[in-house]
């Protein structure tokens, strides 16, 4: 397939990396690194290092899971770049999922005002969400990606192979951004991943996912507008994951949240921006099938809202949704008050119990 042109990078697309080891050796870097977590350094670095021809590198692994996304592991980083003597003509290169990408795009970015970076996603939600678009950051106090930046990375290379390595799990997570996609900005595409299956994915939907996103930041690279749209499902979602994160013994995946957040703001569409209750049905079917029930207790509505409350996209106090006009299409700026959101929550948690279903 094409690489993918971007804001300021290329976006290549199952080319053995060929195109890395070109890119390396046109740097002419004074140190590259590899930033992995345990399964990545496992699974992935391997066959990344063998395809490479590089005969220096220095290795930082840190602990996986959104949980460690913190700046505690992030001075982490930095020191272990200090220590191997890192300059401003290094290379960081980010082999993992969403928290990979995230961490080490941050790290990279600010480490000594800025060192190159490529991200090498290896999960199906890091290759068509967070790899891509200039979002770095990490957690702060349970509030997701509160503190970070808008830095391009220098180059994405996306390897379908890698999901091979994935359990049945995290493949469904990624596929909530791929059916967000297709319901902020495409209703033929939606229409395909209804009848897709989340294990084993056709690399030319990826392909048309990553290539909707991106055309969505190249036109607002920085969410002063449009890239807006992107947040369907997330100013719920953010906050069940956050609060699974705390209180849940097996937590909710980022997909697994974003996909409740979908259902939650679809409700809102239908008070607030015009999707139709048939088009509603529809949604909540077809994401019915790909996950299942989860318990939103009473008692955690409050803290949910308050974390809400305290979302990163808000303005003026004001929480900001980006709702559904129908499907294919999105509207931004549509502030919820504490009420709405609430119904939204509640509906969510009387309908899905009633005949669909999530995680229990």
């Amino acid at each position: 397939m094409e690489t993918i042109q971007s804001i300021s990078y290329p976006i290549v697309f199952n080319d053995d990396f060929a195109a890395l080891n070109q890119f390396i050796q046109q740097g002419n870097y004074s140190k590259v690194f590899f930033l992995v977590d345990e399964q990545t350094e496992k699974h992935c670095l391997p066959l990344l290092i063998s395809q490479l021809q590089i005969s220096e590198y220095d290795l930082i692994e840190i602990t996986s899971g959104e949980i460690n996304k913190t700046i505690d592991f992030c001075i982490g980083i930095w020191r272990m770049l200090i220590d191997f003597g890192a300059d401003r003509n290094s290379l960081l290169i980010n082999v993992g999922g969403g928290v990979i990408t995230d961490i080490g795009g941050f790290a990279a970015s600010t480490f000594k005002r800025g060192i190159d970076f490529v991200q090498i996603p290896t999960t199906l939600l890091a290759q068509v969400d967070a790899s891509v678009g200039g979002k770095t950051g990490i957690d702060m106090d349970h509030l997701k990606n509160i503190i970070g930046t808008f830095a391009q990375p220098n180059a994405v290379f996306i390897d379908t192979f890698f999901l091979r390595t994935l359990p049945k799990r995290q493949l469904i997570s990624g596929f909530a951004e791929m059916l967000k996609h297709g319901l902020i900005s495409d209703r033929a595409y939606f229409d395909l991943l209804k009848e897709a299956s989340p294990e084993t994915i056709d690399p030319e939907l990826i392909y048309h996912s990553i290539t909707i996103k991106n055309e969505v930041v190249k036109q607002d690279p920085e969410e002063k507008g449009l890239r807006k749209i992107l947040n369907f499902g997330h100013t719920v979602g953010h906050a069940i994951e956050s609060y699974s994160l705390q209180h849940d013994a097996m937590p909710l995946t980022h997909g697994e949240a974003i996909a409740i957040g979908m259902v939650c703001e679809a409700f809102l569409s239908v008070e607030k921006t015009e999707l139709t209750a048939a088009e509603l049905v529809e949604i909540m079917e077809t994401l019915g099938r790909f996950y299942e029930k989860y318990t939103i207790k009473e008692v955690s509505v409050p803290a949910l809202i308050e974390l809400m409350k305290s979302d990163k996209k808000n303005n003026s106090g004001k929480i900001n949704c980006s709702l559904l006009t129908q499907i294919g299409q999105c509207a931004i700026d549509c502030f919820c008050n504490e009420e709405e959101l609430c119904r939204s929550l509640f509906a969510y948690q009387k309908s899905y119990h009633a005949k669909l279903g999530f995680r229990p």
